[in-house]
């Protein structure tokens, strides 16, 4: 199994939601969910899964569950 690490800048509280790709490892989400009770978090595992074309389950957060600037664990 492959696992790869990604850092992903998030921007809560959005207008619309979307993803950008700045490079091969390096994301901004965007998400309308507020950054309470981990409620963006779950919208930018969502998000990203989307985006990705995977589903949710392969997705962990790693570092900076409380924090804008999160590293992401992705099991391919």
């Amino acid at each position: 199994m492959l696992k790869f690490y990604y850092r992903v800048k998030v921007k809560p509280n959005s207008k619309k939601e979307k993803v950008e790709k700045i490079d091969d490892f390096n994301y901004v989400v965007s998400v309308k969910e507020l950054p309470i009770e981990g409620k963006a978090n779950e919208a930018v595992i969502k998000s990203l899964a989307e985006f990705l074309r995977i589903s949710p389950s392969q997705i962990r957060i790693i570092s900076g569950l409380k924090s804008r600037q999160k590293i992401l664990e992705v099991k391919n």
